[in-house]
């Protein structure tokens, strides 16, 4: 199966969060049956962003956004767990700083893009700026409905300069969150994960909801693409992103680097 097919958002099409069934898992019935299959794309995601470090001519972004609790840090942790730290680096985007808000809104983004033969991770991003911004009033309508525009320039010329991104939205249901909330409350290893604030965001979720809808509509292109990533299974969310970047890193037709002299002519004594 092709799942970057799949589950990618199409240009040009209105996206209807209501049309992904955040619990599907194409198949696969369990997470045994797909343990397999993860641990194949992790292997084969070392060994591309091992061509991608040696080759130095491109890079790749990854985008990870979705409701709290939907597991950007787990599907950070678990897809990643493969690659060298060396050339990985995550950036997590909270509330801008003093210094961030007297720039324009992709500054601190900008600063965070990796550089060729590095894969750099977002969890949260830049579409921050069209999500609680606009969900909360931070900025007026007329501020933040020109950002989608700004953003999918800033994404070109990424896609222009040899940055690959992959966007993807991690789609859980309220009633999955709402499980996943009880299940850090009943565990004290995990109380250091809640915060009152997240709690109180379930009150707009259908608010999120509309502003992630006109973020993938407005915001997938041929050269910056969303996937809706069914989120519920956390197993199945990590082969489906996994599976993803493998099938895009693979895309890129890699090759090592040819030497600059006669390997031939070189003795080891």
């Amino acid at each position: 199966m092709n799942l970057t097919k799949e589950f990618a958002v199409k240009p040009g099409r209105k996206a209807r969060l209501a049309d992904w069934d955040p619990s599907y898992t194409a198949g696969f019935k369990s997470k045994s049956a797909a343990r397999d299959a993860v641990a194949k794309n992790v292997a084969r995601l070392d060994e591309l962003q091992y061509l991608l470090y040696a080759e130095g001519a491109r890079s790749l972004l990854i985008v990870f956004q979705g409701m709290d609790a939907a597991g950007k840090d787990g599907t950070i942790r678990h897809v990643m767990s493969g690659v060298n730290p060396q050339g990985c680096a995550v950036t997590s985007f909270k509330v801008p700083s003093a210094e961030e808000k007297s720039h324009d809104f992709l500054w601190r983004i900008h600063k965070a893009v990796p550089p060729k033969g590095y894969i750099g991770i977002f969890n949260r991003s830049h579409y921050e700026d069209v999500l609680v911004v606009r969900v909360h009033k931070l900025v007026p309508k007329s501020v933040w409905s020109a950002r989608y525009d700004e953003i999918n320039d800033f994404e070109r010329e990424l896609a222009e300069s040899g940055v690959t991104t992959l966007k993807f939205f991690l789609h859980i249901s309220a009633a999955e969150q709402k499980r996943r909330f009880e299940e850090r409350l009943a565990d004290p290893t995990k109380h250091w994960k809640l915060s009152p604030a997240d709690f109180a965001e379930r009150q707009y979720w259908k608010d999120y909801t509309d502003a992630y809808e006109d973020a993938l509509s407005r915001c997938t292109t041929d050269w910056a693409p969303w996937f809706v990533i069914p989120s519920d299974r956390k197993w199945f969310r990590n082969l489906a992103v996994s599976r993803i970047i493998v099938e895009t890193l693979e895309g890129l037709d890699m090759k090592f680097p040819k030497p600059s002299f006669d390997v031939s002519k070189l003795v080891v004594k």
